[in-house]
């Protein structure tokens, strides 16, 4: 899930004279079901779609009269929506149990009602503004403000990566469906800011005419801060009058006014002017008496707010009690001095809690609120439909937890503030927190550091870890289901399978694992070129759409949320004869791969310090990617998730620890051509289990009773892998492999199929592949 640039094809897509091509799941099912599943004693497939994303919803949104309040609730959802095979109550599965399979009328009838959801979905929508008509009423409601520019970010309240429809204003502006990207509107321009990750696919979404791209990152390409400084410096030049931005407090970063603040400052001082001079370039209005201008252009087509209801994560899986956790987070406030801790991100929330949720964002299983602890209350902040289950006020209740309504946070610190006094000492992440909760604590009172809860959601406990390895294995399991069916479909059958099929039929096959929830990110899925788009996602009435045969290459990103845990694994898969060039770069990146995973480092090593083992052999032969290596993931949680990374950009100082889980995603992109990228996510554990053991007695390193090392010899770390997904043998380049790579590879095989062998049925073609990807590689060449 990142970025490189790539050149357009706009080549139809031919087949090969013999090829079928399939132009939909539904015929592609009438095809090849039959003849493959039924290969097995029990039906092989089952094509049940995710509930969620088969759902079309028409909603409209009252818009709140003052922005001192939050936005207000829906009064009226109407909603069409099908019910394919549900998956609930899968708590009594256990590893080594055989999976069973449902029928193929089963998943005709699903893949019926998701053509008809998405049909209604389509009747559902209204006819929309233009781009130009957008910025016209955007500029219009700016002229009666007098704002000579209006930024509007990616962010939700809470400055999610992924966002809900409703806070999706940027898109909704410009076009530009990415996660990252900022659009900021004069009265005569209008530009949008996305890092390398974006830059060509901002560039095919967003309307040209009335829209400049400025890809971050490239040289003089100005920040978004200096760019709208320099505007403010030319209109003061012209008349010394001051430059007024508009933002909505609640979707920017506490940080930005002090950003935007220093680039005016910095501006002042390149005008030629009197010393002593005390002159302000510009202001930041955050209009709170007018609301976000966008929901004022966007109107009543705007998406409701979700409110989708908490379901309690269970001790099992979460490992430690909101009582514990309350009790370790009291700890820290004592040390640091603090009275009052606000945690404003969706997924501290979720751990702090033990809550989970699905629906207010895709493929993130957490629900829109706030949580704020003291030395002697716990408050959860958000609406009353999200407690609908009696079981969640029941944990709540138990755990001491006050529930108070969503708006209310913004008062809660107020009135903390105005009884506490000078002894007030609020904890906030300011790089977590929005600006209209950040600015409302004077200085003085703030405490801005890493929370608490970072660093204890980022150290998985032995029961997330088990509920991480627990949801691979049955991923494993599901990926040897879907390549078989896929390799059947494009090698024995002859037939071309678009990149939206292959989406909707892996997702069928994690749906059949128990405690399945939803993905943990849309899938990429990209044939040839469209593998070099980092972020690709395939839409069916997209011009940049392929299908899948011999004569490319696919990569496919993607993940599972279980109940326990959560996946992210990427492959680069050739169905037919690969290029020699092909090969020996896919070699390069698997190198990199296994250059990270076997990486031995002492305790207190930053995650950068380890990026230059994926990237050695690209080097060595003029190659690099542009993304990380690796980013941490969340137990049940987000597929993103901080404070550590693996990354070349060394200013991120966090250091690898015990318990930590990190992606290991080295990359190649051929633009025009292909993309490579093999991703594991590896387990970061120490070397020595007298090491471990003492961990898992609770006792850290450093403290009285951790193994002691003598003199001269520290405490290490290395990686265990996680992800139980076979390499693909025949794309390796045997003459750039050392006999320790090769061994590793072997040895890797052998555990996936120990491992995931068991959870197949006997006689499956998934069982058949899995045992053919996982033999011994033939060392010969």
């Amino acid at each position: 899930m990142h970025s490189s640039m790539f050149a357009i094809s706009n080549n139809k897509h031919f087949l090969r004279p013999k090829c079928k091509k399939v132009t939909n799941l539904r015929t592609l099912i009438q095809y090849s079901a039959i003849a493959f599943c039924l290969s097995s004693t029990t039906v092989a497939s089952s094509f049940s779609i995710d509930p969620h994303s088969s759902t079309a919803s028409v909603r409209h949104l009252k818009t709140s009269a003052s922005f001192g309040s939050f936005p207000s609730r829906s009064s009226t959802t109407h909603s069409f929506t099908f019910s394919p095979l549900t998956l609930e109550n899968q708590s009594d599965f256990k590893l080594g149990t055989s999976l069973s399979m449902s029928s193929f009328t089963t998943a005709t009838n699903n893949l019926n009602s998701l053509t008809d959801a998405e049909g209604a979905k389509g009747l559902a929508s209204s006819t929309a503004l233009t781009p130009g008509e957008k910025l016209e009423a955007l500029r219009s409601k700016m002229k009666e403000l007098n704002i000579d520019a209006y930024i509007v970010p990616s962010d939700d309240p809470h400055l999610s990566e992924y966002v809900p429809e409703a806070y999706m204003r940027r898109k909704f502006l410009t076009g530009f469906g990415g996660s990252a990207g900022t659009a900021v509107v004069f009265q005569k321009e209008a530009c949008l800011w996305t890092d390398s990750r974006y830059h060509n696919e901002a560039s095919l979404q967003i309307d040209a005419e009335h829209w400049t791209l400025m890809k971050q990152g490239l040289p003089k390409v100005p920040s978004l801060t200096k760019y709208i400084a320099e505007a403010a410096a030319l209109k003061y030049e012209k008349g010394q009058e001051i430059f007024r931005v508009g933002i909505d407090p609640f979707v920017h970063a506490a940080s930005f006014e002090k950003d935007l603040m220093d680039a005016f400052q910095e501006q002042v001082e390149k005008l030629d002017l009197e010393k002593g001079s005390n002159v302000s370039l510009g202001e930041i209005d955050t209009l709170d008496h007018h609301g976000n201008l966008i929901d004022q252009v966007w109107g009543g087509d705007r998406p409701a707010i979700p409110t989708s209801p908490f379901r309690v994560h269970p001790i099992e899986y979460a490992g430690v009690s909101v009582s514990d956790k309350i009790e370790e987070i009291r700890e820290k406030m004592k040390e640091k001095k603090a009275t009052l801790c606000v945690f404003s991100a969706l997924d501290d929330v979720a751990y702090l809690f033990n809550v989970r949720a699905k629906g207010d964002i895709d493929t993130c299983p957490v629900g829109i609120a706030y949580g704020a602890v003291t030395l002697d209350d716990v408050t959860l902040f958000c609406h009353e439909e999200k407690l609908t289950m009696e079981q969640v006020r029941e944990h709540l209740k138990e755990s001491g937890v006050t529930v108070k309504p969503y708006d209310g946070v913004i008062d809660e610190i107020k009135n903390h503030l105005s009884v506490h006094g000078e002894k007030a000492k609020i904890w906030m992440d300011k790089t977590r927190s929005n600006y209209a909760i950040s600015r409302i604590v004077p200085e003085k009172s703030l405490l801005n550091k890493q929370n608490p809860v970072t660093p204890m959601k980022a150290c998985k406990n032995k029961e997330e870890m088990e509920g991480m390895k627990r949801a691979h294995i049955v991923d494993g399991a599901a990926m040897a289901n879907f390549i078989a069916w896929l390799e059947n479909e494009i090698v024995t059958e002859g037939r071309s399978v678009s990149e939206v099929d292959i989406d909707k039929v892996l997702r069928s096959y994690r749906a059949q694992q128990p405690g399945y929830v939803e993905d943990s990110f849309p899938t990429i899925a990209g044939v040839g070129s469209n593998g070099a788009i980092i972020h690709y996602r395939a839409k069916a009435d997209s011009d940049l759409m392929k299908h899948l045969d011999t004569n490319n290459p696919i990569l496919i990103d993607s993940g599972g949320q279980y109940t326990y845990g959560t996946t992210d694994v990427t492959r680069t898969w050739h169905f037919g004869e690969a290029t020699d060039e092909f090969k020996e770069n896919y070699t390069r990146v698997l190198k990199g791969n296994i250059g990270v995973d076997v990486m031995v480092f002492p305790t207190n090593t930053p995650g950068f310090v380890l990026d230059v083992f994926a990237r050695k052999s690209l080097w060595e032969a003029g190659f690099d990617y542009g993304h990380g290596t690796g980013h941490g993931v969340g137990a049940a949680l987000n597929v993103h998730e901080g404070p550590h990374s693996i990354s070349p950009r060394w200013t991120n100082m966090e250091v690898m620890k015990k318990g930590m889980v990190v992606s290991n995603e080295p990359g190649l992109y051929e633009d025009g051509k292909f993309g490579i990228r093999i991703e594991n996510l590896l387990e970061c554990t120490y070397v020595l289990d007298e090491d471990n053991k003492a961990h898992e007695d609770g006792i850290q390193e450093g403290e009285e009773g951790f193994p002691e090392k003598p003199i001269g010899k520290k405490t290490f770390l290395r990686f265990n892998k996680l992800t139980m997904i076979p390499i693909q043998k025949n794309l390796i380049d045997l003459k750039l492999m050392t006999t320790e790579e090769l061994d590793w590879l072997d040895a890797y095989h052998q555990e996936i199929f120990e491992k995931v062998s068991p959870l197949l049925e006997a006689n499956s073609p998934g069982l058949a592949w899995l045992t053919k990807a996982c033999e011994k590689i033939d060392r010969k060449y």
